[in-house]
């Protein structure tokens, strides 16, 4: 049974986060009002409040009388497009950048590397909102403001990944039959370095999630009138005594899928890579 667990609990993961996935791609079918559309009538309504006889509003009304569940529905567009857009920038100039300090060594290796270190001095959090202070409020900024240094993960990884596998015999003898050094590195090295690559990918998307939340927090994320789980904490804050749920399911729900995205990278991590199993 004890074995089973994380084989169940990795597949439950992983359902969630198709069923985010879901919600999110079909929002305007599956949100039962208009995330934006308010009614001061229902200000700060409790969860369940009934209208009609139905339950109209099942997570309850914000301070300006928005439904919260159609709120995070819409919200959850944003979270999972930024994560995932942001890590698939990242990446790609992650892993050209490190494939080159690895394989090339010499003064490109020092120059990314000493560029890495620069950034890796920096806390991501301030450095993202130094950045949106400067270039302002919006999708496209933060998604700009993120990759900006997120990039440096995918860099490490290739890099340490790229100076083992340039020693493989593989590599020799590419070598030997005269393959340039951008060949080498596009179809002897990289397809034997994917496997970490898509691991710290799907566990940095949680991350940046988080991050992306934290900027909408503070104001400097998305803008009103769109739906934003971190803004949404941030309109609830002043309520938490007397409309808890205002604050609280969309923080649920910003702790249900990071934590989801980091259970089932694990069951990838183990699957992909088998320096992990027992």
């Amino acid at each position: 049974m004890a074995e089973l667990l994380p084989g169940r609990l990795a597949r439950l993961a992983a359902l969630t986060v198709l069923a985010f996935v879901l919600m999110a791609a079909f929002a305007p079918w599956v949100a039962p009002h208009d995330p934006g559309a308010t009614d001061l009538f229902r200000r700060l309504q409790p969860p369940g409040w009934m209208e009609e006889g139905d339950w109209a509003f099942p997570l309850g009304c914000d301070a300006l009388g928005r439904d919260i569940l159609s709120r995070i529905i819409y919200g959850a567009r944003v979270s999972i497009f930024i994560g995932v857009v942001v890590v698939l920038i990242a990446t790609m100039i992650g892993v050209a950048a490190g494939l080159a300090a690895g394989y090339l060594r010499g003064w490109v290796d020092r120059v990314i590397s000493g560029l890495v270190d620069i950034l890796l001095g920096f806390p991501y959090l301030i450095f993202a909102v130094g950045l949106m202070a400067m270039m302002g409020p919006g999708v496209l900024n933060m998604v700009l403001a993120l990759a900006y240094k997120e990039w440096v993960v995918p860099c490490r990884v290739v890099r340490g990944e790229t100076l083992a596998a340039r020693e493989t015999e593989y590599v020799e003898a590419a070598r030997a039959i005269g393959a340039s050094s951008a060949t080498i590195m596009a179809h002897e090295v990289l397809p034997n370095i994917l496997s970490p690559v898509i691991v710290v990918a799907t566990v940095r998307i949680a991350q940046v999630i988080i991050l992306e939340a934290s900027l909408s927090f503070l104001g400097l994320g998305v803008q009103p009138p769109a739906a934003s789980w971190g803004s949404m904490v941030a309109d609830g804050r002043g309520y938490i005594l007397d409309a808890w749920w205002v604050s609280t399911f969309p923080g649920f729900a910003i702790l249900l899928l990071v934590l989801s995205i980091n259970v089932a990278s694990q069951a990838v991590r183990d699957a992909l890579d088998p320096r992990f199993h027992d």
